[in-house]
């Protein structure tokens, strides 16, 4: 029996049918070094103590009611000042709504400012901005990116689609590829951005800037963070941040993500998130106010996580970087930011040992999983191109011991090749 247009049109995710191919091979008995997920194994990058501690005394409180529908008054008082303090933005309460994470936030953006028809602009490879594009039966604008731009989107690919458009896209640092804006090209596109709603009647929507910002504390070496706010005051009226807890303390699970934006739009996403009742938890809520005002505990935490994360990401880096310069058709974006790190594997069209071919992608994919047990997620996971030869490889799980193992197996499974 048919259902709704939407759940017979909507398409399933590449990275959880490659997920289950991964559990199933581990049920099986083999160990696979799976580089798939954007999470943390809690074994090896649990959450602050403090916050921990500060969630157990909330529940040991009984704080387990309903919380304010557009976020506590304590914690958008906090955050209110945390973003003044680290990004120098200027959030009032009014300005700031929290909900479960970035996920929801992220359907109400789209729900608040697209209607059927409009046009939704977004970089690929990029992480779900398809899916959401669908959800609100938006028209999908595309903007397919390269290895010389790092896979970032540059006003130049934006200015001829940007007339009459409702939303733009953007992610910085970006997932997949952990690669960040340079400041002089978010500036090129807040011109834009600017230039067009100027351009625009008073009775016309204007075009808004999503920009999901959920992995900006975690920059590495003279990388560093730009948001269109600081860049172009002016942007404060067509910009909606996205940002959580979820990466910057390794607490994906705990679930409390914020949005900054005009007040008038926050009051509508507020609305529309009353609906789905997609509230952080009452406790976590009370636990992130009193957490976000301890400074000392949160510089310890992120001097010694960003380290951590750091270090896999230049080992894996060079040691892919090293078979590179022996001849394997290998390439690597050297680390800029988040937990993830932009790998190139080309063996398209080569021969395993039974005289197949690697016709495709999706096939050197499986080849890598079978042959090297080495999990990683395709670009056209993200909306690139199916023949698209690179990859995005996470940190967030990943045992410096076993780096040079999965390296050697890599390079194995490629000699095997012809």
């Amino acid at each position: 029996m048919p259902l709704s247009q939407l759940a017979e049109t909507l398409i399933g995710s590449e990275i959880v049918r490659l997920g289950g191919e991964i559990k199933e091979k581990i049920r099986q008995g083999a160990h696979i070094y799976n580089f798939t997920v954007g999470d943390f194994d809690p074994a090896i990058f649990p959450i602050p103590k403090e916050l921990e501690q500060g969630i157990i005394e909330a529940y040991q409180k009984k704080q387990t009611n309903y919380p304010a529908a557009e976020g506590n008054l304590d914690l958008r008082e906090t955050l209110s000042a945390f973003i003044q303090e680290r990004q120098k933005l200027n959030y009032s309460i009014n300005e700031i709504v929290v909900a479960a994470g970035g996920r929801p936030l992220i359907y109400t953006i789209f729900r608040t400012v697209c209607d059927k028809g409009d046009k939704v602009i977004y970089a690929v490879p990029s992480w779900n901005n398809n899916h959401y594009t669908h959800f609100v039966e938006g028209e999908h604008v595309v903007i397919e990116t390269t290895e010389q731009t790092h896979f970032m989107p540059t006003a130049e690919s934006i200015r001829p689609h940007i007339k009459n458009a409702s939303l733009l896209s953007l992610c910085s640092p970006q997932n997949p590829t952990g690669t960040t804006f340079r400041k002089e090209e978010l500036e090129a596109i807040c011109d834009l951005v600017l230039e067009e709603n100027s351009r625009r009647g008073p009775d016309e929507k204007k075009l808004y800037v999503m920009y999901d910002q959920m992995y900006w504390h975690l920059t590495y070496g003279s990388i560093q963070h730009y948001d269109p706010v600081s860049l172009r005051p002016a942007m404060k009226e067509y910009t909606i941040f996205i940002d959580a807890i979820s990466k910057v303390f390794a607490a994906t699970g705990v679930r409390v993500g914020w949005s900054m934006a005009p007040a008038a739009l926050i009051q509508k996403m507020k609305l529309i998130l009353t609906h789905m009742g997609a509230w952080a938890p009452m406790a976590e809520q009370k636990a992130l106010a009193g957490f976000l005002s301890n400074r000392v505990a949160i510089d310890n935490y992120l001097q010694h996580f960003k380290t951590a994360l750091e270090t896999r990401l230049k080992t894996i880096y060079q040691g892919l970087m090293q078979l590179k310069a022996a001849g394997m058709p290998i390439d690597c974006i050297t680390p800029e930011a988040a937990i993830y790190l932009t790998v190139k594997i080309d063996l398209q069209g080569k021969k395993t040992d039974n005289g197949s071919v690697l016709e495709t992608q999706a096939a050197v994919t499986s080849y890598l999983l079978d042959e090297a047990s080495l999990a990683l997620v395709p670009f056209y996971a993200f909306g690139a191109p199916a023949n698209s030869p690179w990859y995005r490889l996470s940190v967030g799980t990943c045992k410096m011991e076993e780096i040079p193992v999965f390296l050697q197996k890599l390079e194995k499974a490629i000699q095997k090749l012809h």
